[in-house]
């Protein structure tokens, strides 16, 4: 049971982990003593209490950690990474295995030997980081140090001023970097997370091998038919200017708090709920029963603390993620293969595989603080004690609820959310309180519940799906390319019918008696429960058509790429000629058109929804396909660049592209000032912006209006 509700805390307890990193790491390099042919490099870390960082032994448990090398050049490596001091060997029962990790403090150190003349390493070191009850994503420690090794003794000098030319690599990712000072020389200290440096006043030489280190956008371009730069050239100011209000953003926050009103509602019809309504609304009478009003004033705070609660955890997420990192998570691979077991988990537990429960003694501390305080405090409390006893059932639908806003990019979506998921499950306290007469005519408890968490359940199973589809799609495995999607969620529903209908029964379904106290085999359905299952199973048979090519766009925002089927008889779709920005203007430049830039992701759920219900319109087809060039930029695409590009932000802060999507990312950022997808913007072939940038919208005349408005800008310029 400890297992499970750890691998629950994940989800919530690693907001935390976002906020802060528990681990300062620093680098440097080192000659050591007596051998002029030797160096090394020293990764140090500082740990928070309660933390641990883990050895490079760890087979099955938690991130081990691992020495990277990108570039190695007149050195070698000299063995392994030896650690000081000896790493903790204890057996974990979460991850069931041996695990070593430092506590407090520890140095990783990789030796190398070099071959004599310059020699350069850049590389990163990775480790992970856990506590009892969360663990960070995988943390590089980054590190670019060269130097010049002296071939013989008689021209060597004192290993404390062995010439290392140091140039330190910038740290992601709340590590720490060094700097190199003096004469380019020296060793490299560390410094704090996130700043900047660079060679202090020292030889030109070693100045000048800092400045190249930075690679400015323009230096991203060559080869782009020498017209390099102008193409990365920043437009936001100018976009902006084009660009009209829209608000698109003001309707997809009213969807995600009425997503999150159901999420609420749903949460209270659940067994660990609906049973708790009528005991508390007596308690309040009871407490009161002398002064009705006092019942009733002491009912609607309870509610207010409900939603105070449940807005405060939607608000503490909304603080610990800003719009950028939102947005990060919402196309990062790893975090969506975490989300998949996690809805994975939630899932199971709904179908009766497991109890999802948190520590008694939570519930306890707070009862017993309820019990010994007075007036509001107490009633917070009490509420409190409501939100852990039923956390049960409430845990999974908030899990789901938090996991669609933190990618939904908006960076208030999961206040607003919980808001509604707050005001839907406080109110039936409140309202039944006030006319208490209600209560007779409310539903009793039954079976009818666990039939609500078994729906849920599957709900939960499919949308796994999803995220698992955006990591295949990320690393191009092709293990859920569109019909095996489409064929996993066919089935999913069609269990559901059939579990409806009653023709499938689980574990922990109640059985039903005659009046003879017989279990009755196949227990009758209402009239309710038949009518639900006849619509899902007709949902399950509208997918069918998609095997062949079919849109079907009510599940086009969830499943793969049209591009993915490998047998499509549909061919009204449209598609880009061009993924790589560079090619796609120089393409526009022969053929004389403008340019539509599609910065989009594979995990990118409104994009998906716009190729099926907008792109296929033939007035919108015509234009995209015969008037402009189509470039599609996935800022979420895995490949490796052939070669890390670092890079200065607009915030001063440098970090290093790694992959393909990073390149676009970037592009989008700080080219257009956007950092959400879909994001549409036309430009002419300078990579001036002919019109203001469009993004989700199911729009069709509006989106011709756009594409039309851009065409003719370009024919007048």
């Amino acid at each position: 049971m400890k297992r499970y509700a750890t691998l629950l805390f994940m989800f919530f307890a690693c907001a935390l982990a976002f906020a802060q990193n528990p681990v300062k790491a620093s680098v440097k390099q080192q000659p050591v003593s007596g051998h002029d042919d030797l160096v090394d490099l020293i990764f140090s870390f500082a740990i928070e209490p309660g933390w641990h960082v883990y050895g490079p032994d760890n087979d099955g448990g938690p991130t081990p950690m691992t020495f990277n090398i990108e570039t190695l050049e007149g050195a070698q490596l000299e063995g392994a990474l030896r650690l000081s001091p000896t790493p903790k060997k204890v057996h974990d029962n979460v991850f069931e295995c041996d695990v070593t990790y430092f506590e407090t403090k520890g140095t990783a150190t990789q030796r190398l030997r070099l071959k004599g003349g310059k020699w350069k390493a850049a590389g990163y070191l990775e480790y992970g980081t856990c506590n009892d009850e969360a663990c960070m994503p995988p943390t590089p420690v980054e590190f670019s140090f060269e130097g010049e090794a002296l071939s013989s003794a008689k021209d060597s000098q004192t290993p404390s001023s062995l010439p290392l030319k140091g140039e330190n690599g910038h740290l992601e990712g709340g590590a720490q970097g060094g700097d190199a000072a003096g004469n380019g020389t020296g060793v490299g200290t560390g410094v704090e997370a996130g700043t900047e440096t660079g060679a202090e006043a020292g030889a030109e030489a070693g100045n000048e091998a800092d400045a190249q280190s930075e690679v400015s956008a323009s230096s991203l371009t060559e080869g782009a038919e020498g017209e390099s730069s102008s193409l990365w050239t920043p437009v936001i100011s100018e976009l902006h200017e084009l660009d009209a209000a829209s608000d698109t953003q003001s309707r997809s926050l009213w969807g995600i708090f009425l997503l999150g009103v159901l999420g609420g509602l749903i949460a209270l019809l659940t067994p660990c709920v609906w049973p708790i309504i009528p005991m508390t609304v007596s308690f309040f009478l009871k407490r009161a029963k002398d002064d009705k009003q006092k019942g009733l004033k002491d009912a609607i705070l309870y509610g207010l603390s409900i939603v105070v609660i449940y807005v405060g955890l939607g608000l503490l997420v909304t603080l610990i993620w800003g719009p950028s990192s939102l947005n990060a998570l919402s196309t990062n691979a790893v975090f969506n293969l975490f989300l998949f077991a996690l809805l994975v988990v939630f899932a199971a537990s709904f179908l009766g595989g497991f109890e999802i429960i948190l520590p008694a003694s939570w519930s306890n501390k707070i009862d017993e603080k309820a019990s010994s305080t007075t007036g509001l405090l107490s009633i917070f409390f009490m509420a409190l004690t409501l939100v852990l006893v039923s956390f049960s059932c409430t845990g999974p639908i908030i899990g789901l609820l938090l996991v669609d806003m933190v990618t939904s990019g908006s960076v208030i979506a999961p206040t607003v959310g919980m808001l509604g998921f707050a005001l839907a499950l406080a109110a039936p306290f409140t309202l039944f309180a006030m006319f208490p007469t209600w209560l007779k005519s409310a539903p009793k408890s039954g079976n009818w519940m666990n039939v609500i968490k078994v729906v849920l359940g599957l709900v939960e199973l499919a949308f796994a799906l999803k995220f698992l589809s955006v990591a295949d799609l990320a690393y191009g495995w092709r293990l859920l390319d569109r019909e095996a999607f489409l064929c996993l969620w066919i089935l999913i529903f069609a269990l559901m019918g059939f579990y409806l209908l009653g023709w499938i029964r689980l574990p922990h379904d109640e059985d039903e008696y005659d009046d003879e106290g017989n279990v009755i085999q196949r227990p009758k359905i209402g009239v309710t429960r038949f009518l639900s299952a006849l619509c899902v199973l007709a949902f399950a048979l509208y997918m069918v058509p998609g095997l062949w090519g079919a849109p079907c766009k009510a599940v086009s925002a969830f499943a793969p790429p049209m591009w993915t089927q490998d047998f499509n008889l549909n061919q009204n779709t449209v598609e880009a000629t061009y993924t790589d920005y560079e090619e796609g203007m120089a393409a526009a430049r022969r053929l004389g058109k403008p340019v539509m830039l599609d910065f989009t992701g594979f995990g990118c759920v409104n994009c998906r929804k716009m190729e099926a219900a907008v792109w296929p319109d033939s007035r919108v087809k015509q234009l995209m396909t015969e008037d402009f060039v189509l470039v599609s930029l996935y800022v979420d695409d895995k490949t490796p660049l052939p070669a890390p590009q670092e890079v200065t932000e607009a915030d001063g802060t440098t970090r290093k592209l790694r992959t393909v999507g990073d390149r676009w990312s970037y592009l989008q950022r700080t080219k257009f000032g956007a950092q959400t997808q879909p994001f549409y913007v036309l430009v002419d072939h300078d990579g001036r912006p002919l019109s203001g940038s469009f993004s989700y919208k199911e729009d069709i005349p509006g989106f011709v209006k756009w594409l039309e408005g851009g065409l003719e800008r370009f024919g007048k310029k």
